[in-house]
């Protein structure tokens, strides 16, 4: 497979390939090396579907002697570790949608909610694809049902004629659905998800009919803590849900391994080595701590800006400064471009965050460069003029 991955038909490529597509090796392989019991409809054991997710820790594991497999299936296989962060969320995740509750993930844009979603979703169900991006533009129709117009007229209300929403996809399938930024629906159209969350039916009053759904189905919903106001859920609804917050990865080494992995991989799907030293990968994911947090790593207070510095936002600047050396001047130094791109990220919400931004500046990494620890927060410093308003 080339850095492109490809079409099932081989005929177009893609920019992001699913996760049942990208781990599918993985995903087959787990199959076989757990053969506990499994929820109706599952693909994996629970155990699996978490090992899977958190990894095997590095560790090769080993399918048993008696486990017969194909040719393509290894013997022996490390599990890449996909989400950074608590297990204990992963696991209760599992549980909850095993137990045949749905799952409503939240937590402050950036913090791999639709992540997680969709690697539950390819564990669980082999697929990731059926799944409703919640806007104010978002339907009932999106939720339950629409028609086929031309062929309603034509013959009227039949069963072809109707159009299955991804949620009545699912439930034909016995698979998950998965229902990205719910709080973003208008509460008429969230409240579809009743009914249906409820009795695991959908009622087709024009067809008097009722489509049940088959073991294995199942909603796992994101909504972005900061959204809450846009489409506040009904208490029906959030009854029908389990909520796991999602926070942000806790432990600085963690989310610069997790930056540079996932910038390793933009880089690599141009065919281009990551050149980015690692100190300037450090200092990239220090400033986004720093400012999300409102506290440095020494406990000194700044202020906040009103835009997530989230760990998403750090992959994209880390992956600018990879291919502004693959495409543009290998041989200009990283660093003196990171100041811009944080700029860029902190006026996103607020213009006037700028002065945030150059007080951050003015206070820890001023002292950091005079700490003379580090030698790239000297030059750092040294690059304030570039994050002052343009004369």
């Amino acid at each position: 497979m080339t850095a492109v991955e490809r079409d099932d038909d081989a005929t177009h490529e893609v920019q992001a390939p699913p996760p049942e597509r990208v781990y599918a090796e993985e995903l087959a392989f787990l199959a076989r090396l757990d053969r506990g019991p499994r929820p109706p409809g599952w693909a994996l054991t629970p155990r699996a579907v978490v090992l899977f997710v958190c990894g095997s820790r590095g560790g090769a594991l080993e399918l048993p002697k008696d486990v017969d497999a194909p040719s393509e299936v290894p013997r022996s296989l490390v599990i890449a570790e996909k989400l950074v962060g608590d297990r204990a969320l992963v696991e209760r995740s599992v549980v909850t949608l095993a137990g045949e509750r749905g799952l409503l993930l939240v937590g402050e844009p950036g913090t791999a909610k639709s992540m997680l979603s969709e690697l539950l979703a390819a564990a669980i169900s082999g697929s990731s694809g059926m799944v409703v991006q919640g806007t104010a533009g978002t339907t009932e129709e999106h939720l339950r049902y629409g028609w086929n117009y031309a062929l309603l007229l034509a013959k009227g209300p039949h069963r072809e004629a109707l159009v299955p929403s991804p949620v009545l996809a699912a439930m034909r399938a016995g698979a998950l659905v998965r229902i990205e930024e719910v709080t973003r629906c208008l509460p008429e159209v969230q409240d579809a998800l009743v009914s249906i969350l409820s009795d695991r039916r959908l009622s087709v009053p024009e067809l008097g009919r009722l489509e049940h759904a088959r073991p294995g189905f199942n909603v796992i919903a994101t909504a972005n803590l900061r959204d809450r106001g846009v489409s506040e859920m009904s208490a029906a609804l959030k009854r029908r849900f389990n909520f796991e917050q999602v926070p942000p990865i806790a432990v600085l080494e963690h989310e610069i391994a997790l930056v540079k992995r996932r910038a390793v991989a933009t880089l690599a799907r141009v065919g281009e080595p990551l050149r980015v030293d690692d100190a300037v990968l450090e200092a990239l994911v220090t400033a986004f701590r720093d400012l999300r947090a409102g506290r440095t790593v020494e406990g000194w207070s700044v202020d906040r800006p009103s835009t997530v510095m989230s760990t998403a936002e750090a992959v994209g600047v880390a992956s600018a400064l990879g291919l502004s050396a693959a495409y543009l001047d290998a041989d200009r130094d990283p660093a003196s471009l990171l100041p811009s791109h944080l700029l860029g990220v902190v006026l996103k919400d607020e213009p006037r965050d700028r002065g945030k931004l150059l007080a951050y500046w003015d206070s820890a990494v001023k002292r950091r460069a005079e700490s003379g620890s580090a030698r790239l927060w000297k030059q750092l410093y040294e690059l304030r003029a570039l994050l002052e308003e343009p004369a």
